[in-house]
């Protein structure tokens, strides 16, 4: 398995999100992509404590080409890779891929790097500063999922996600979220 990530057998293909983007989405998707506060308190609001957080992988390496330029990295400048699923009573509901460069864990003073099963969502929408920058989407079918992603989250069928750059006091992180069917037919 490669250091880089669990989830990808190659990295996704993203849409820039332009005026008009979210009708091309299926409506129960739109609801999703579209959601402007923190999706782990939407679904602690919908499936109370049942919700929880499965860490796939965590560790430094060197991101994406794509995530390195999104957030004008260098080519060899490690960031931190976290990978996770949600979940809700082993339902899975949202996998996520997260970069935050060590600039930005400084700023957020290291609680960003030492989440464990905390939500990522629970921590960054508690900054008072937390500014969403851009956002692009994706619908990514299943051979490009690597197989352990495939058992772990069910994946049979095409998976829509989103990718945004935050930033907590002009750091930027990025964060890609991947809304699996469980989601999708509760909201």
């Amino acid at each position: 398995m490669s250091s880089k990530n669990f989830l990808f057998n190659r990295e996704p293909l993203w849409r820039e999100n332009r005026l008009g983007t979210r009708h091309t989405l299926p409506e129960n998707v739109q609801s999703w992509v579209y959601e402007p506060g923190s999706l782990t308190q939407r679904l602690r609001d919908y499936y109370g404590d049942a919700v929880g957080v499965k860490v796939l992988l965590q560790r430094w390496n060197t991101p994406f080409l794509t995530e390195r330029r999104l957030l004008k990295l260098d080519e060899n400048k490690y960031s931190l890779i976290r990978e996770v699923l949600l979940h809700a009573d082993g339902k899975p509901l949202i996998l996520a891929r997260t970069i935050i460069p060590a600039k930005t864990i400084k700023v957020a003073k290291s609680n960003l790097a030492h989440l464990g099963s905390r939500p990522l969502g629970e921590v960054i929408f508690s900054y008072p500063k937390l500014e969403r920058i851009e956002m692009d989407v994706t619908l990514i079918n299943p051979p490009n999922w690597k197989q352990p992603a495939i058992a772990e989250a069910h994946i049979d069928q095409p998976i829509w996600g989103r990718r945004t750059v935050y930033a907590i006091a002009q750091r930027q992180m990025l964060v890609s979220e991947f809304f699996l069917p469980g989601v999708l037919e509760v909201f």
